[in-house]
């Protein structure tokens, strides 16, 4: 009897436990998660804090998040500096100082395959395989919450980005798991909509500029700076690189950057990548269309030497 009743304590407990530390991990995630941007430049570090926001686009900081986590931002660098945004999530600098796009699909795979977790809100096909892309949580995708969000563009906001497709390739359907589970699409959770807003892999920028609400329709708005004067002192450092013989052109970014013109998506979907078997073929007008877009790439490079993720 008493054996029994200690079995019996000791299961109560453990379930306890279980349960306090799953009440625990719940009131650790937040809606608004806080992630520390660190930029180094010129040898010097610039830590710039984020608040991120999941009422807004609660997939899309999920993404973020699990990027981060995972230190897939590590080592990237800002491949396009203006006076509207800096752009930065899908290139390095290579050994020879060469701006190079970093291979998404390639390295989740490795990182997923090293014990990182990537939640899947993309899928291809009847097989619903698994795209590494993030659910387009924004007006021209279908997502009507322009008018409760928290965060819209203004200066300092965190935005998901994705590069422009063709038109063969905006043809591509996917199926994506909605944010409302079907409450306002006639109870269907799923719904299959263009590959071309729901494309977002690891590209993202911070606004500079004013209020537009036309980029609001466009991309996702997931998340804002702290505190800009953090920020502002990085852009201060850039700009001082520029020469100072004719004050009138200290807002040129040309002064501070270079043109450089990409091939985009040349690693989009690629056959390689296991994932994909039986999948890239569709895919192939994506990679093959010659979408070309010229960058002004810093000329003393911008480098994200980590996203860290301080509150969940």
């Amino acid at each position: 009897m008493k054996k029994t009743m200690r079995r019996f304590l000791s299961v109560a407990s453990a379930a306890i436990i279980s349960a306090g530390a799953i009440a625990m991990f719940a009131a650790c995630t937040s809606s608004e998660p806080e992630v520390t941007i660190c930029y180094e430049f010129n040898g010097k570090e610039y830590e710039v804090e984020y608040v991120l926001s999941r009422s807004d686009a609660p997939k899309t900081v999920q993404h973020f998040i699990e990027l981060a986590d995972a230190g897939y931002y590590d080592g990237t660098c800002i491949h396009d500096y203006t006076s509207t945004a800096l752009y930065g999530g899908g290139y390095y600098m290579n050994e020879q100082n060469e701006l190079t796009e970093k291979d998404y699909f390639a390295v989740v795979r490795e990182l997923e395959k090293a014990g990182n977790e990537f939640t899947q809100t993309v899928w291809y096909g009847a097989e619903k395989k698994p795209l590494y892309t993030v659910y387009g949580e924004f007006t021209d995708n279908g997502v009507d919450n322009e008018a409760k969000r928290v965060n819209v563009h203004s200066k300092g906001a965190l935005v998901m980005y994705y590069t422009d497709k063709t038109a063969s390739a905006k043809n591509i359907n996917v199926k994506v798991e909605r944010n409302d589970k079907g409450d306002n699409n006639e109870g269907t959770g799923e719904q299959e909509l263009r590959y071309a807003t729901n494309s977002a892999t690891s590209l993202f920028y911070t606004y500079l500029g004013t209020t537009s609400s036309a980029l609001d329709k466009k991309y996702a708005v997931f998340g804002m700076v702290k505190d800009f004067d953090s920020l502002q002192e990085l852009l201060d450092a850039v700009k001082d690189e520029a020469p100072d013989d004719d004050p009138e052109t200290e807002e040129d970014e040309s002064l501070v950057t270079k043109e450089e013109t990409k091939t985009l998506d040349t690693l989009d979907h690629r056959a390689t990548v296991d994932v994909f078997e039986g999948v890239a073929d569709a895919f192939e007008t994506v990679r093959k269309s010659g979408t070309v877009a010229t960058f002004n790439v810093p000329r003393e490079p911008i480098v994200i030497k980590s996203v860290k993720v301080t509150k969940y």
